[in-house]
């Protein structure tokens, strides 16, 4: 059984998702904005991926019996100073990410909730692609490549 603590951990963590989902269609907007649409595109993408861990997340939830709301969400701004600041924001995002599931781990092995702490190591491993896929993409832009060209090595950026 998931403790309670880790129930509510998790139910915010949908809504952490969730949030991330809508932040980065936010900063897909931005990329549109300038007619960088293959970076739209990747924006666009990584907003699925944050939609399909809110499903995850909710999808255990449920699997294993906690009731739960979904978590109110906070607007999100379309507007940046800068390509660099869009991704900066993203990186800082996903750090935070990272934060939350190593505490929820933490929290699952010191209260003996086993189902849980294997349930966030999927996250936890995710993270690190997360976390090193935006600090690629923060270093491409801040090599000063033009972001138009730049398109053409997205995927390479991976």
């Amino acid at each position: 059984m998931i403790s309670d603590r880790l129930s509510r951990m998790l139910t915010e963590q949908v809504g952490s998702e969730l949030h991330a989902h809508q932040f980065y269609i936010s900063v897909a907007t931005y990329f549109d904005r300038q007619s960088l649409k293959g970076w739209a595109k990747l924006f666009h993408d990584q907003a699925v991926e944050e939609a399909g861990h809110a499903k995850k997340i909710t999808d255990f939830l449920i699997d294993n019996e906690v009731d739960f709301d979904m978590p109110a969400l906070t607007a999100t701004s379309t507007h940046f100073a800068s390509a660099a600041a869009a991704i900066e924001a993203a990186l800082d995002a996903e750090r935070s990410v990272t934060k939350q599931f190593s505490d929820m781990a933490a929290a699952a092995l010191e209260e003996g909730d086993h189902r849980s702490h294997q349930f966030v190591q999927w996250f936890i491993e995710e993270q690190v692609e997360e976390e090193r896929t935006t600090q690629s993409l923060l270093d491409l832009v801040n090599s000063g490549v033009n972001l138009f060209q730049a398109e053409q090595l997205l995927d390479h950026s991976e």
